[in-house]
């Protein structure tokens, strides 16, 4: 199972890379992300090296 929610974890992340941010597609993939992001979490994951979106999204 853990395995399976770090891949699920990382191809919503690109997924949402390439997805407009205000979209209604990007805003589904965000549930489907903060879902994986609880499982893996509470797995003990560190997230640091695994969430992409927040470093991805920051403003320059």
């Amino acid at each position: 199972m853990l395995k399976l929610s770090v891949e699920e974890f990382s191809r919503i992340q690109r997924y949402m890379m390439l997805a407009e941010k205000d979209s209604e597609v990007y805003k589904a993939m965000k549930e489907k992300h903060i879902d994986l992001k609880v499982i893996l979490s509470s797995s003990r994951v560190n997230m640091t090296e695994l969430d992409r979106i927040k470093v991805y999204r920051m403003p320059i």
